[in-house]
C-alpha cells in the first residue's frame, strides 16, 4: 500500500512539473521556430485567433481614446473611422503573423521588421524574447516581459490548454 501511494505521489509530482515547466519549454520552442523561420512549429505554439483578438481589442481601444466622442458623432469622423478600422484590420494582420511576432519579441518596431525583411545571411538577428521578466499570473496564465529600445514593456500571456501552454494575448506597451 505504501509503494502504491509513494508511486502515485511520484506520479503527480511528475505531472505538476511537467505542467510548471510548460511555460518555460513553450517559451523555448517559440525562438526556435522564430529563428528556424519555421511558421508551421510557432503555429502549435501559438494560438493566432486568440493572439488577433487580444491586439484588435487593444488597437480599437487606442483608436476611440485618440479620436474622442466628437470624432464618433460627426459625419465625416464616422467616415474617416471606418477607413481607419480597415487599417486597422491589416496592421493586426501584420503583427500576427510569425514575422510580425519576430518583431515584438525582440523589441523591434514591427513596421520595420516588415519593411526590413527577412535579415540576410551575414546579418545577425536580435534573439527572440531575449531577458524576458517571467511571472505566473494564475496557475493558467504565464506572463513574459520584453522590453524595447525605448524601455516600453510588451507583455506576452501563455495560457494553458489541458497539459500544454500556448501564446494567447500580446499586451502592447503604452501609446
Amino acid at each position: 500500500m505504501k509503494k502504491a501511494l509513494a508511486c502515485l505521489l511520484l506520479v503527480l509530482l511528475a505531472l505538476g512539473g511537467y505542467v510548471a515547466s510548460g511555460p518555460w519549454r513553450t517559451v523555448h520552442a517559440i525562438r526556435a521556430a522564430l529563428q528556424a523561420q519555421d511558421a508551421s512549429a510557432l503555429a502549435d505554439q501559438v494560438d493566432f485567433p486568440a493572439v488577433r483578438a487580444s491586439l484588435k481589442a487593444q488597437m480599437e481601444d487606442r483608436l476611440a481614446r485618440a479620436t474622442g466622442p466628437s470624432w464618433q458623432s460627426h459625419l465625416v469622423g464616422e467616415a474617416g473611422l471606418a477607413l481607419a478600422h480597415g487599417v486597422l484590420e491589416t496592421s493586426v494582420d501584420a503583427m500576427a503573423t510569425p514575422s510580425g511576432l519576430a518583431a515584438l519579441m525582440e523589441g523591434r518596431a514591427v513596421w520595420k521588421r516588415l519593411r526590413d525583411g527577412v535579415a540576410s545571411s551575414g546579418e545577425t538577428q536580435a534573439e527572440p524574447l531575449h531577458d524576458p521578466r517571467y511571472r505566473f499570473e494564475s496557475a493558467s496564465a504565464f506572463t513574459a516581459t520584453v522590453r524595447d529600445a525605448d524601455d516600453s514593456p510588451t507583455v506576452f500571456v501563455l495560457r494553458r490548454h489541458g497539459l500544454d501552454w500556448k501564446l494567447a494575448e500580446i499586451r502592447l506597451p503604452p501609446p
